[in-house]
């Protein structure tokens, strides 16, 4: 007779089981675990099997007596239909819920407390150039700037080249118009004057 394959792989996991055989193996007391290796809730009271490491039900959680309920190794409906030698294992619940709770929430917290915080390093940004030097590059010519001269030779340079336009400048706005001056004003005077204070 041949089997399917769908019987060979592990079967769904009750949440409660009928079966009455017992595991031979002592009962697995809940204080010798972790907080967070159980969970006393009575609507999903589960734990971690020893044995295969898997999160496994607890039945009869409020009844006289608990154990773990039959299960395989693997993953249901993918890994091989293994029995683990932890099914119907009596688990003895020696912890009350409530200090169960404050325990899960002490651990959360002292664990948040432990984690490392990520340190954000602050890029490192260029200082900004002075008004000055955004002039110089500016004003100097593409390709090799500055042909390896220091700047303010560059800009002795550049201050030669200009010197006689703005010289011809200056001499041009110091020049007076030509024309009648404005009605009503007074006359500019040409020459600076100097006020002598009259004698008492």
């Amino acid at each position: 007779m041949s089997t399917s394959p769908l019987e060979l792989t592990a079967r769904p996991r009750k949440s409660r089981t009928r079966s009455r055989s017992i595991n031979g193996r002592p009962a697995l007391v809940i204080s010798s675990l972790r907080p967070h290796q159980y969970d006393l809730r009575p609507a999903c009271a589960s734990l971690i099997c020893p044995d295969c490491k898997t999160w496994v039900p607890i039945t009869g959680i409020q009844a006289r007596q608990q154990k773990l309920v039959p299960h395989d190794t693997g993953r249901a409906g993918r890994d091989a239909a293994v029995r683990c030698q932890g099914s119907n294992r009596l688990v003895r619940v020696d912890v009350a819920f409530e200090v169960w709770q404050k325990r899960l929430e002490d651990g959360s917290a002292e664990t948040a407390a432990r984690r490392r915080t990520t340190v954000r390093r602050k890029p490192k940004v260029e200082s900004a150039p002075v008004v000055s030097q955004i002039a110089a590059r500016r004003q100097m010519p593409t390709g090799k700037p500055g042909n390896g001269r220091p700047l303010w030779l560059l800009r002795k340079e550049q201050w030669a080249s200009a010197e006689q336009a703005v010289r011809d400048a200056d001499t041009l706005r110091a020049q007076l118009p030509e024309g009648d001056a404005p009605l009503g004003a007074p006359p500019v005077p040409l020459k600076t004057l100097h006020p002598q204070c009259r004698a008492s």
